[in-house]
């Protein structure tokens, strides 16, 4: 992963809401939720939903899938994973193992 893109996405997950929106998603599991459950899990309205979805679709942490008139948004747990394993190995590599410092 590109230090770019691990940016790009933290910078998502840096805003309450969509922290919120992203938080939902990963614990409804791989069935995601509907959009219009999502909105009343969270408490806010359509079109800020909206707003937030977009910058989360953009980053890559969440996906959008239509059946039929409904749209089900899901946490794209690829992109979470590669994320957290960024974070662990390049940014705290000495701090989290020490034991691989020696070798």
């Amino acid at each position: 992963m590109k230090v770019e893109k691990a940016a790009k996405q933290l910078e998502a997950l840096g805003n309450p809401t969509r922290l919120k929106v992203y938080r939902a998603l990963v614990r409804a599991g791989e069935d995601g939720l509907a959009v219009g459950q999502l909105q009343d899990k969270i408490g806010i309205a359509a079109s800020t939903l909206s707003h937030h979805l977009h910058r989360l679709i953009l980053t890559g942490l969440v996906t959008q899938e239509r059946q039929a008139t409904t749209l089900i948004c899901r946490a794209n747990y690829p992109a979470m994973d590669e994320l957290v394993s960024y974070l662990v190995d390049e940014c705290c590599l000495d701090a989290c193992r020490p034991d691989e410092r020696a070798a």
